[in-house]
């Protein structure tokens, strides 16, 4: 399965931060990024991230999401199936098979948790690949940062118990799924399908659903019209 990468959009309270770090190196991951986040080395996040310091003190700080996500692959947004951004929400249990399908396309995938109190922006959402959420027997109480972190962790541990070691990470011309959304969004310009248009977002979210060979199908019918249109 693809390397993981649990990101914390401006996380406020350095025990949460602390309890995510946590959680993370609990189930065998190891790769934290945060967007302007309270003070993650602080006695507080140091006291919930017992036995973790290390994932907080190799953790990336970033200024802006965009740069978070910049060299990722894939990117999952973690939200509750309200908000008012149209997108097609998959649960938590469905996300480890979706991202071993298209293991050769997707090799750096984030995992996106907003805001403690807001969750994740309509524009945080629009950013990402696809949306995930946590089944639950009731809609209040929620579950806090830290706790859908540990949740999220857990449920990708399981792939992985028992599995053997993952293959070296290729480092030929195979392409990626970024490079294929990239591509298409580049066509979809040139056509006039612009970004920020209804018809673009869907576009690009249904992509995220393809499985891995008709992904690459897709690369191939790209690179046709591409000719096309540069004749």
């Amino acid at each position: 399965m693809a390397e993981i990468f649990f990101i914390l959009v401006e996380p406020a309270v350095p025990g949460n931060i602390g309890a995510s770090a946590r959680a993370i190196k609990t189930m065998g991951f190891r790769r934290m990024r945060m967007v302007n986040p309270a003070d993650h080395l602080c006695m507080e996040a140091l006291t919930m991230a017992h036995g973790s310091h290390d994932i907080l003190e190799q953790a990336e700080i970033y200024d802006t999401f965009e740069e978070a996500i910049q060299d990722l692959d894939f990117v999952a947004g973690t939200t509750a199936k309200h908000k008012n951004a149209h997108w097609d929400y998959f649960a938590l249990d469905t996300l480890p098979g979706f991202l071993k399908s298209r293991k050769s396309m997707i090799r750096k995938a984030g995992i996106v948790f907003g805001k403690e109190e807001s969750g994740l922006s309509n524009a945080h959402l629009r950013a990402c690949d696809v949306m995930v959420y946590i089944p639950m027997q009731t809609t209040f109480p929620s579950l806090n940062l830290s706790q859908a972190v540990m949740v999220i962790a857990y449920t990708l541990s399981l792939s992985q118990i028992n599995q053997k070691p993952p293959a070296p990470v290729p480092t030929g011309p195979e392409p990626g799924f970024r490079q294929l959304t990239g591509k298409i969004e580049d066509s979809m310009n040139r056509i006039g399908i612009l970004k920020g248009t209804p018809l673009y977002h869907r576009i690009r979210e249904r992509i995220s659903l393809l499985g891995e060979k008709d992904m690459h199908l897709l690369l191939s019918v790209i690179k046709h019209l591409d000719k096309t249109l540069n004749k």
